[in-house]
This record gives structure tokens, C-alpha cells and sequence, in this order.
């Protein structure tokens, strides 16, 4: 396995690059408020980050282990984390090298409709896990959200899906090929507990967003179904005693 000890910086070519070039593009623009009463603001900047496309995807893999309900996390590099090393932050913290979060990534142009929302989510998995997922197996897990609407135009949206378990450790490297990337080597793949996994990312172990939204919502979803699971089973004279309060 490949293990990374830092990222070093060859070249900052911030200065020399445009503003609509590269993954992400920086808007600069100046805007006005048009009110209903057909008066106006004054102007005022906005600085938005944009890309060619606007939605990424983020699947949270689950299955039944030898520990109970068990989900898929894969720490990677983050480059826009370890930066912050050095820097003045509100609070003493860590160094980051590899961020724990869900298999997560970016439509692709052309990508359109529910179907390659799933298809997009299902390469993602083989690219990053190495598993192979059935797209028509992941579900959305809620609706879609904004991480920084006050900057970037990016939507998340989550789609949940169960695997098998198997045998095999509750941590391995993750398959360095994924789309040739760099920033692929040093990956990690871990099973956690989803109880665990939630208390994780309390405790800040886990710091990613979207991978905590995706976790409490698998939560509630696979709790619910277990309510519903257990009032089906009762005896009906069970379930109409204890409305009554009956022990």
C-alpha cells in the first residue's frame, strides 16, 4: 500500500491563472436588488464558485456485520484540509492528511436524470471501493442539499445502498487506480458500526458534512423500518393492549 507523508507544493499559479479555468471556477460579479415595490439596492460583489456541472453525488454503503448494521467510509486526501496546517484557526486543532468521508463524486456532462444519478453513484463506488454495486440497488436517502449555498452553486445528492458484508477486515487500502488521479493514492476503506460511525462524527473524528447528513438519515430510515418491522410481528391484541397502556 502506498502511504503519503505530505503534499508538496511545486508551483502556486494563482497569480497567473484566470478565473474561469481549471475544476473550479471563480465568478467575480456585481449585482443589484431588484424589489417588488421596483426600487433598487445598491450594488454590492459576489464572488461564486462554480464548475460545468452543478450536482455531485455521495452513496453511503451499508451491510449486515458481524457488528449490526455496518457503513462504508474511505479516508482520502483533501488537499483544501491539509492546507489549513499552519494557518490561524478559532480553535487549536489537527493536522490533516487523509479525511474519513462517504464514496462521493462529481456528474459528469450529459449526466441527466435519476437513472445516471445512479450510474454516476454505482463508477463512483467501483472507482473508489472497488466493489461492484447494481445502480437500480441505490436509493436516494432524503432530498438533495446545498453545502455553502452563499458561495458555490453545488447540490449534494445522497443515495444509500445495501452490500454484502463478507469476511473480510473492517479496514483494507482502498484500489489506488480510481480515475488516475494523484490524490487517489494512500486511500483507506473501513467498516464502522453506524452507531459508532455517528458518535464519530460527534466526537469530530469524522468532520464531513454530507457523510454525517447521510448517516443520521440511514439511521432514522433503518430504524423506522425496524419499528415497522416489530409492530407487524405483534399479535394484534399485543399492539391494541399497549395503545391501552396495558403491560
Amino acid at each position: 500500500m502506498t502511504r503519503i507523508a505530505e503534499i508538496e507544493i511545486i508551483e502556486d499559479r494563482t497569480t497567473a491563472s484566470r478565473c474561469d479555468e481549471g475544476f473550479l471556477r471563480l465568478k467575480r460579479l456585481r449585482a443589484r436588488n431588484r424589489r417588488t415595490d421596483g426600487s433598487e439596492s445598491t450594488e454590492y460583489p459576489i464572488d461564486l464558485i462554480d464548475r460545468p456541472t452543478l450536482d455531485a453525488v455521495a452513496v453511503c454503503l451499508w451491510a449486515r456485520g458481524p457488528r449490526g448494521v455496518e457503513v462504508l467510509t474511505r479516508g482520502g486526501l483533501r488537499p483544501a484540509a491539509y492546507f489549513r496546517r499552519g494557518k490561524v484557526t478559532v480553535l487549536p486543532e489537527r493536522e490533516y492528511l487523509l479525511v474519513e468521508e462517504l464514496v462521493a463524486g462529481v456528474l459528469e456532462p450529459g449526466e441527466l436524470g435519476f437513472d445516471a444519478l445512479r450510474r454516476r453513484g454505482a463508477d463512483e463506488v467501483r472507482e473508489e471501493a472497488g466493489l461492484e454495486v447494481d445502480p437500480g440497488q441505490l436509493d436516494p436517502l432524503g432530498a438533495p442539499f446545498f453545502m455553502l449555498p452563499g458561495i458555490a452553486s453545488e447540490k449534494i445528492h445522497l443515495l444509500a445502498g445495501e452490500v454484502p458484508r463478507g469476511s473480510g477486515p473492517a479496514a483494507w487500502p482502498a484500489p489506488e487506480t480510481g480515475d488516475g488521479s494523484p490524490l487517489e493514492e494512500g486511500a483507506e476503506l473501513r467498516w464502522r458500526p453506524l452507531a459508532e460511525a455517528v458518535e464519530a462524527c460527534e466526537r469530530g473524528e469524522i468532520e464531513d458534512a454530507k457523510t454525517e447528513i447521510a448517516l443520521r438519515r440511514l439511521a432514522a430510515r433503518l430504524g423506522e423500518r425496524l419499528r415497522r418491522a416489530t409492530s407487524e410481528d405483534e399479535p394484534s391484541s399485543d399492539r391494541s393492549g399497549a395503545r391501552r397502556g396495558i403491560p
